[in-house]
């Protein structure tokens, strides 16, 4: 943690709960954990990412991206990653603190600021960029209001649109613009991953991705790709696994049950994928993992 993030991790520290946890503003949210030992899945949304302290290392597919609280990340999609957190030097537990992105507020405030010239494609729908002292002030603002918490209605609106314009001001403010283009590229791969999203229980119908995203299939397929590192294919498959690990997470559902219930045909397919995926089955997964947050195992 740097000094000038004292503050922040303060208030923060206040809120923050191990599992994660909403905040009274909305779209704010605040992580606490401690070192993992090695990468696990885990699925970014359409979010900012601040950390207050410790670091953390996020893979998409061939590329690892590090970042600490010197820097903030910018997920412009959903992303199914893999990622391990670090504690701090002291050993005191990694905290962080996301927003997630609203497409529609983004314009709004693009469309004030001048036009950029730009290209079409962001290279990648995830980068990291350094904390500079407006993005950090323009935080600290936010986060602040979770101490008044009559305030935040009138004031966490406009708190947040001064980070959001501080942000659209950086190097990363062209990969945020592009989240705010619906006929852009980007704009059109975020349709086409929010279908899925909605569906991954059935199915895959490329056609489908096409007509709502308005591209050809090799278009569609080719963006894909750049954006996410995967193919349709394989990320239907990855929100699949997600979907199932917070249903057995619930408790309510055996393994088979929860394999069809997000679309797999064969239970035993589900078994394989869940345990290439997580490293073990699903149901030694789910209990090591309610272990870790303090919740009684599965019966």
């Amino acid at each position: 943690m740097t000094e000038q993030l004292k503050p922040h991790l303060e208030i923060a520290l206040r809120y923050a709960r191990a599992a994660g946890a909403t905040t009274a503003i909305p779209r704010l949210e605040i992580t606490m954990g401690s070192a993992t030992s090695g990468t696990s899945p885990c699925l970014y949304r359409s979010m900012i990412c601040f950390i207050l302290q410790g670091s953390k290392e996020v893979a998409l597919q061939a590329d690892l991206l590090r970042y600490d609280s010197a820097h903030y990340l910018v997920s412009a999609l959903d992303l199914p990653l893999s990622g391990q957190i670090h504690n701090g030097a002291d050993g005191s537990p990694y905290v962080a603190v996301s927003l997630v992105l609203d497409p529609a507020l983004l314009a709004d405030i693009a469309s004030t600021m001048a036009p950029a010239r730009e290209g079409e494609m962001p290279g990648s729908a995830i980068a990291i960029n350094a904390m500079t002292p407006p993005v950090r002030d323009a935080l600290l603002r936010l986060l602040a209001l979770l101490d008044a918490p009559a305030d935040i209605p009138v004031l966490a609106p406009m708190a947040e649109r001064e980070l959001l314009y501080r942000l659209l001001q950086g190097p990363q403010g062209r990969l945020l613009r592009q989240i705010a283009r619906p006929e852009g590229a980007l704009g059109k791969i975020r349709r086409a991953v929010q279908w899925i999203r909605d569906h991954h229980d059935t199915r895959l119908r490329i056609e489908a991705l096409c007509d709502v995203s308005g591209m050809s299939r090799a278009s569609l397929h080719r963006h894909f790709v750049a954006l996410t590192g995967l193919s349709p294919i394989q990320y239907q498959k990855q929100i699949r696994l997600q979907a199932a690990r917070q249903l057995l997470l619930a408790g309510d559902h055996s393994a088979s049950g929860v394999a069809f219930s997000v679309g797999y045909e064969s239970a035993s397919q589900f078994s394989r994928e869940y345990l290439r995926q997580f490293g073990v089955p699903p149901a030694r997964d789910v209990r090591l993992l309610r272990q870790s947050i303090g919740v009684s195992a599965i019966n």
